[in-house]
């Protein structure tokens, strides 16, 4: 491992600190933003199944908002229910801030990755084209075999950041358009718990025959 850093210099130790740092998000939040874990289906169906045969009660609802991030959006509400519709909405969307603040978490590190590894790899380049040149200002241009190794080595962070910088970036955005996805999907299920408690929907459960 030495050796592969040592000719990039000591741009290449925050390098890979950062690449080190990218990956360990990138794998935590593919654990964490998984569907089954954020929004699980039974558990939604359960629920709606619990309010048709007004089985809901406080154990009950302990249950749901444990289960999983939409049902601490979903007991929110339930908490609040008997206010009326605005105090509903409103405890939803409080607790949905939270859940969304959550399910960002370590992206803006992850986009600040994606964005600095480049500008260090230009860096440590420009440190070597520096070292290159203060060499043929001292010695001549002399070998150009010489030479031309300063030049590659130069340029190894340059590789080294965007090597790094890329994924980062890939998965940013992935991980982006998965949380807005959750996001959008469950704003339409606090919307049908709301109509479906102050009697304006009826209830229907996905994936269950109803008897």
């Amino acid at each position: 491992m030495l050796e592969l850093l040592r000719p990039g210099g000591f741009i290449m130790i925050p390098l890979l600190i950062c690449s080190i740092i990218a990956l360990a998000i990138i794998i935590e939040r593919f654990y964490t933003l998984r569907i089954s874990r954020i929004m699980p289906q039974s558990t939604i169906n359960e629920l709606w199944r619990w309010i048709k045969k007004k089985e809901l009660n406080s154990r009950k609802l302990k249950l749901i908002q444990e289960s999983s991030p939409l049902g601490r959006i979903l007991a929110a509400g339930l908490m609040n229910a008997k206010h009326g519709r605005e105090i509903m909405k409103e405890s939803i969307e409080q607790e949905a801030s939270q859940v969304v603040h959550d399910m960002e978490r370590f992206l803006n590190p992850l986009g600040t990755i994606a964005v600095i590894t480049p500008l260090l790899g230009l860096l440590g380049t420009v440190i070597g084209m520096i070292k290159v040149f203060a060499q043929i200002q001292l010695a001549g241009v002399g070998d150009p075999g010489v030479l031309a190794g300063g030049i590659s080595e130069a340029l190894i962070t340059t590789a080294a950041g965007l090597t790094i910088a890329i994924p980062a970036l890939i998965f940013h955005r992935f991980f982006i358009r998965r949380v807005d996805e959750m996001v959008v999907n469950m704003e339409q299920e606090a919307i049908k718990l709301v109509e479906v408690v102050h009697g304006d929907r009826d209830v229907q459960i996905e994936g269950a025959s109803e008897t």
